[in-house]
């Protein structure tokens, strides 16, 4: 699932392509993709407006447009994908055998721009503001903002008694932290995802800040380099999994210690730490 860092990479790899361009039509060949609300509803309102910026908060990605929003969230497998024109779009898409699933397309006035996702777990929305987004209104600090301090984050862990794994994966709380950097930032801040949020000493809470912000910033610097190819209908982003200590590791060395891995469920997800050197 795409987290802060890869979503961050897509916002910037974006703007460019679509910044200050109108959107002449929206196709919605997979309704799912923006339920709740009608397809009408997300062309009537897309439709005529120019894309004034791209914008991230958390793992939303939005197209702030003249007037009111376009969420797009990507889920599971959710990416986008760029076409010069409509001819190539097609030459591509595929929505019942092995290909490109795109689910909304956004005609520009130059280009067009497809949000694809093969499972259609992924959602775009359109609003009439950013606040009057519940998904955006309800998001705690984004790990990537200049609010995320690491005294306000000791706040946020001392009035939480939820498990260390299960407090950074709360989106109210703090905003862009997924599965996979939550156990990598745990394990880079030396922190037994099973210990309470409340339970961490000062420096064990700057400790862990520190990390988050260090993961963070590298999975970001991964995620551009390469950029997001949005003209390959396969592109995916490379080399995470030579940075990542601990996620997707049960039972190899541990990377600081040598003791194995360990994987454990928590809230329904799969957690990796080091039961030796996370304490």
């Amino acid at each position: 699932m795409p987290e802060l860092p890869e979503v961050e990479a897509v916002a910037r790899t974006l703007r460019p392509l679509v910044e200050r361009r109108k959107i002449r039509c929206v196709h919605v060949i997979h309704a799912i993709a923006t339920k709740p609300q009608s397809s009408s509803y997300v062309r009537r309102i897309a439709e005529g407006q120019r894309i004034q910026s791209v914008q991230r908060r958390g793992k939303y990605l939005w197209l702030q447009l003249t007037q009111g929003i376009v969420t797009l969230h990507f889920k599971l497998d959710g990416r986008l994908l760029w076409f010069p024109s409509a001819k190539e779009m097609a030459e591509v898409e595929n929505p019942h055998g092995s290909g490109v699933h795109l689910d909304v397309v956004f005609e520009l006035d130059k280009g067009l721009l497809g949000f694809a996702d093969r499972r259609h777990f992924g959602r775009v929305h359109v609003w009439a503001s950013e606040a009057a987004c519940p998904a955006l209104a309800g998001l705690g600090l984004d790990a990537m903002s200049r609010d995320f301090t690491a005294a306000r984050f000791a706040e946020l862990l001392e009035g939480s008694k939820r498990p260390l794994k299960e407090f950074l994966l709360d989106q109210k709380r703090v905003a862009g932290i997924g599965n996979i950097y939550s156990c990598e930032s745990l394990w880079h801040g030396r922190l037994d995802p099973r210990r309470r949020a409340d339970s961490l000493k000062s420096a064990e809470a700057h400790r862990l800040h520190k990390a988050i912000v260090s993961v963070l910033a590298r999975a970001l610097e991964c995620c551009l380099h390469p950029p997001p190819d949005f003209r390959d209908p396969e592109w995916w982003f490379q080399g995470l999994e030579d940075i990542l200590r601990a996620y997707d590791r049960e039972g190899k060395p541990c990377r600081r210690c040598g003791e194995p891995i360990r994987r454990i469920a928590q809230g329904g997800r799969s957690t990796y730490f080091c039961a030796y050197c996370q304490k």
